[in-house]
């Protein structure tokens, strides 16, 4: 065989692989199927996310005109600042607060919609998602309209059971209050409905088999809703942190931040510095602020779900 080879070494040889044959099998590979698909997506992604945010991380270590260099100046700036300090504040309890009644809104709601017959369930569902259906921009108008000074609808109910006017919006603490009821109110549908999901996929079995040991509807909520919806809880809880986190229609439009700027956070604080006032370097670094708080809250309740589905798995 050997001299047969070295006799007629052309007879024997492997045909050369056309190019055009190797293409076509590089191209019916799932893999790389799925990376073209992927690709205008990844694409939009990169020049709309990923090329703006590294931006912002290089502007932020800038000065007031762009011209000089100042490493962490605006950060170490803005933590000398009273006033972010309480943005800081703000922020936190405007977002944790809003999440935790959205929360229970959703939970209690999806529950009431869950129990009730299936015809009714459609009608229900349709209006109690119409909140987040309807422009933000376009509802929070609406709420600001409720509860303006002069033509507040809210104090003129008050005033008809004989109370007094609420300063709704001049107030610090009742503006506070205005801006979380009005995130509230427009989030829990999106609570409502992903939580009523996770409620459709619990199997009737086990209710059934917990109703014939004995177990009250307390008990059986605690031991087979709960466990079974951690994972779908967890995950819009994270989402609905991040989504308030970087808020800005509601209290932009409502308050602008005031009064007394009590009521700004990251988003609309980095939009009067920024814009407003001119400084785009000090407005990069407060929205900068908001990436470490998010980052760190998205490691724990991720790892949470991560582990859940070790154990369920």
């Amino acid at each position: 065989m050997v001299d047969i080879a070295r006799r007629y070494p052309g007879q024997l040889a492997e045909p050369a692989v056309q190019p055009h044959a190797s293409m076509r099998r590089f191209l019916r590979r799932r893999s790389t199927i799925g990376v073209l698909m992927c690709l205008p997506l990844i694409v939009i992604v990169a020049g709309l996310i990923i090329y703006p945010a590294l931006y912002s991380i290089y502007l932020s270590t800038l000065n007031k005109a762009q011209t000089r260099f100042l490493g962490l100046g605006n950060f170490s700036y803005l933590l000398s600042r009273e006033t972010f300090w309480m943005v800081i504040e703000q922020s936190a309890i405007f977002a944790l607060s809003a999440v935790l009644f959205k929360a229970l809104i959703g939970l209690v709601t999806a529950h009431l919609v869950n129990n009730l017959p299936s015809k009714g369930q459609r009608k229900w569902r349709g209006m109690l998602l119409v909140p987040w259906v309807i422009p933000l921009a376009l509802s929070t108008l609406g709420w600001w309209w409720l509860f303006d000074p002069t033509h507040s609808a809210f104090n003129w109910i008050i005033r008809g059971f004989g109370g007094t006017e609420i300063p709704w919006l001049s107030d610090p603490y009742w503006a506070r209050f205005s801006v979380i009821l009005v995130n509230v109110w427009y989030g829990a549908p999106f609570f409502l409905i992903m939580y009523l999901a996770a409620l459709k996929s619990v199997p009737e079995q086990l209710y059934e088999a917990a109703e014939i040991d004995g177990a009250n509807a307390w008990q059986r909520f605690l031991h087979i809703t709960l466990p079974m919806m951690r994972n779908i809880i967890a995950i819009t809880v994270l989402f609905s942190l991040i989504v308030t986190f970087a808020n800005f229609d509601i209290v932009q439009i409502m308050t602008a931040g005031g009064p007394r700027n009590m009521t700004h956070v990251f988003a609309t604080y980095a939009f009067l510095l920024g814009i407003r006032s001119g400084d785009l370097p000090l407005g990069a670094a407060v929205s900068l602020f908001m990436f470490p708080i998010l980052a760190v809250s998205a490691i724990f309740i991720l790892r949470g779900v991560r582990k859940r589905g070790r154990e369920i798995g």
